[in-house]
């Protein structure tokens, strides 16, 4: 049997996105700021405080994870978290140190979309018509499901 890692269709895409990634966090290097924390910190900042649930779905992602990184901001002086509205929840709101950095996030968030648009118009095809056409292409038929399909018929998993 062959080692399957060595394949993946999708893996370049991967590399790709993660070195673009390392490209924005160079830009960061030598401050306090995570990349990572820009979308959170500037939606809290144009939506203003919310629970950590509102932020999670207002950014597409887990509780659990943004739970996470809403420690990881706080012990990092830019959020505060407070009780929310019912008793199991938090709300989340900047501090004023994350205030004072938000004209320098928004700044970089709208030269990488600026930059992310020069690139794609350098390209046969845009990226994100790729995108829309596989999310279109999945809501006919997941990708769980074809995963699944194909693994029906496979004896080393039906061991």
């Amino acid at each position: 049997m062959n080692d399957p890692t060595e394949e993946g269709l999708w893996r370049p895409l991967r590399l790709l996105l993660a070195r673009m990634d390392d490209d924005i966090a160079r830009l960061y290097a030598g401050t306090d700021i995570k990349p990572t924390y820009v979308m959170e910190l500037l939606r809290l900042h144009f939506r203003g405080p919310m629970t950590i649930r509102e932020l999670a779905e207002s950014v597409k992602r887990t509780h659990s994870a943004l739970s996470q990184k809403v420690a990881a901001m706080k012990a990092a002086g830019l959020v505060e978290v407070a009780q929310g509205p019912d008793a199991r929840s938090k709300l989340v709101s900047l501090t004023p140190a994350a205030t004072a950095m938000v004209a320098k996030l928004a700044a970089e968030w709208r030269a990488t979309e600026a930059a992310s648009a020069e690139l794609e118009a350098e390209l046969p095809y845009p990226l994100s018509r790729v995108v829309a056409d596989m999310e279109e292409a999945l809501s006919r038929r997941s990708f769980h499901d074809r995963i699944a399909a194909r693994l029906a018929d496979d004896p080393a998993w039906q061991r």
